[in-house]
Parts: C-alpha cells; structure tokens; sequence
C-alpha cells in the first residue's frame, strides 16, 4: 500500500519539499476564498445548544481556519456547542469532536504544526 500523500503546506512545514523536491514539484495548494467568517444562518444558539457560540470560539482561538473549514466548523461547533450548554453527549460525539479539533490543528500535538504568520502574532500579542 502506498504512503498517504502529504500536503504541500505541511511539507513545507517540515521541510520536507527541500529535501525531496521533485516530489513536491509542480504542486499546487488551494487557495482559500478568505477568513473563516461569521457562522451560517443554521446555526443558532438555544437552550440545548450553544453552536453559535462555539462557533465563535472556534473562530477566535484558531485563527488559520478559512472558508474552506465552514463545514468541519459546523460539525465541531454543534458538539462543542452542546457541551457548553451542559448536555450529556456520548464517548463518541465527543471521540468525533476530538477527532475533528485534530484535523483542524487545535489539539496540542497539532498545533505545533501550524505555521502562524508574523502579522497574526503581533494581533495576539495586542490582545494580551
């Protein structure tokens, strides 16, 4: 069985396209139509769930997520969202969400694996 593909941006992370760069060469990353943005209609906060919220969470302490990360957004956001209003949720919705937060760089071990622009960490240390 082969070696799953890596993505261009975390082999750039790695340093990897330096060191096999005829594998990388003439690959192209998709561009993302801009920021993560506010969340869709559909998700509302209620007495059940707070997805609105979370949404906004999410958008707030992960700040590389873009456009193309809305609906993996959503996903997480509905889980986290009914965790914040203190319902029971399952191991695996919660297995799902871990999964999920992996995916989108938010665990520790994967956000080591982010590369943060310099203008991104000015904002943070303006924040503080």
């Amino acid at each position: 069985m082969p070696r799953p593909r890596s993505p261009l941006g975390k082999a750039k992370t790695e340093g990897r396209e330096k060191i096999n760069a005829g594998r990388f060469n003439g690959r192209k990353e998709p561009k993302a139509n801009g920021p993560l943005g506010a969340p869709p209609s559909w998700i509302k906060d209620s007495e059940g769930c707070k997805a609105k919220a979370a949404w906004l969470l999410f958008q707030k302490e992960l700040p590389w997520l873009n456009q193309s990360h809305r609906t993996l957004v959503g996903m997480a956001a509905s889980i986290q969202g009914r965790i914040m209003a203190n319902q029971d949720v399952g191991v695996q919705a919660m297995n799902l969400l871990r999964q999920m937060l992996g995916q989108m760089g938010a665990t520790p071990a994967d956000a080591t694996k982010i590369v943060v622009t310099d203008d991104e960490e000015e904002k943070d240390d303006l924040l503080d």
